[in-house]
């Protein structure tokens, strides 16, 4: 025992510090912050650039500077398609958008604002800043062009719960790094205060251990074989490989992203086979995208552009806003059907073109009704043969 008394006289006047060599023993893992906002920008993206192939159509409007700031160039640093997916990128991600026309005709998405609301009167816009600059002058609901996107079910649910997935998906991530992570340990033979000691090179023991420890990390770390000098003194033991870890597989990384993908996608409309760029089942999906998410998006910017642009006179002459070219129909492979609607005078031709997304033609015939014979009642003496 009398070893054991002499190792605790000469600690008992020492601090840990003095006897235990203050060692680096592994690095941090990062936070893995950005899947908070992974899956939203995912699906946002998708919607956003398939609205960003929209064109505006004005019909018997007086005037061509609409239709070169909607379709050309809205402002000098945007094209329509750059301005059309930025606007609707923060209309569904920001659950609102407002775009201002400058004095020099520019049409700029606004980054900040600051909305008074009225009952009979127009709200009012100030405080609205475009990058860096704040406009001092105020804006009229009439003067600007501002949609709502009223999911406020979005907006709770990726504050909220993306940060208990991002907490899960970064444990995740540290198990799967942990079992590929090299252990090691190292004895040495301390006493005392020495390792404050300093040498001639004005390091102290610590100091010296640690840097052989980090040149035999970075040996092992970068080359096929590596020897070391073992020093007397000095012991190190990896346990790599030594002890049955199996390895974490990354499906589950995988997985917790995609979950994370189908639920903002389901919440916005959007199938989740059309975000993987899956093949099955294309065009049903195509169809179930226009009806659950583009529809809604293309009504809404044509009625606020209709209201914003024309007056109520111009509306009343017959003056028209159409917003088409998004996610525009095959003719070809829809002609049996067309066939069908024009021959059976439900359907103008001028009436496909504009389901179609396609611009009306100026043919006058082409706003007539046919029907062909088959769709025709038959009279005494008239036959016809069952081919439709």
């Amino acid at each position: 025992m009398w070893l054991w008394d002499l190792f605790k006289s000469s600690i008992q006047n020492e601090d840990p510090s003095d006897w235990l060599p203050d060692l680096d023993y592994g690095d941090d893992v990062a936070q893995r912050a950005y899947l908070k906002t992974m899956a939203k920008d995912t699906v946002i993206n998708f919607v956003a650039r398939t609205m960003s192939t929209m064109e505006v159509d004005l019909q018997n409007k007086d005037g061509t500077e609409w239709d070169y700031i909607l379709n050309v160039r809205p402002n000098k640093d945007q094209t329509a398609a750059d301005f059309w997916q930025s606007f609707f990128y923060r209309l569904i991600d920001e659950n609102e958008v407002l775009a201002i026309l400058t004095e020099d005709d520019q049409l700029l998405i606004a980054d900040d604002f600051n909305r008074t609301e009225y009952a009979v009167f127009d709200d009012v816009f100030d405080s609205v800043t475009v990058k860096d600059y704040t406009f001092v002058k105020s804006f009229k609901m009439s003067e600007v062009i501002y949609l709502t996107y009223n999911n406020e079910k979005l907006d709770r649910w990726t504050k909220g719960l993306f940060n208990d997935y991002a907490e899960l998906f970064g444990r995740i991530m540290e198990v799967a790094m942990r079992n590929n992570q090299i252990r090691g340990s190292v004895s040495i033979d301390a006493t005392g205060s020495m390792n404050d000691r300093k040498d001639e090179n004005g390091k102290t023991r610590t100091q010296r251990l640690q840097d052989y420890i980090d040149k035999i990390y970075n040996s092992f770390r970068t080359k096929s074989v590596a020897i070391v000098a073992k020093p007397k003194g000095f012991g190190y033991e990896e346990y790599t490989n030594k002890t049955g870890v199996s390895n974490q597989s990354l499906e589950e990384l995988n997985k917790l992203k995609s979950t994370l993908i189908d639920d903002v996608a389901n919440m916005i409309g959007v199938p989740t086979a059309l975000v993987y760029g899956e093949k099955a089942e294309l065009k049903d999906n195509m169809d179930a995208l226009r009806k659950l998410c583009l529809n809604s998006l293309v009504k809404k910017v044509k009625d606020e552009l209709t209201a914003k642009i024309l007056t109520k006179k111009e509306y009343q002459n017959g003056a028209r806003i159409d917003v088409r070219g998004v996610m525009r129909r095959d003719p070809l492979e829809l002609a049996d059907s067309i066939d069908k609607l024009i021959s059976s005078s439900v359907f103008t031709g001028n009436m496909v073109l504009q389901e179609l997304g396609l611009p009306k033609s100026d043919d006058p015939e082409m706003d007539k009704r046919r029907i062909t014979k088959n769709y025709q009642d038959l009279k005494g003496g008239e036959t016809t043969n069952d081919e439709t």
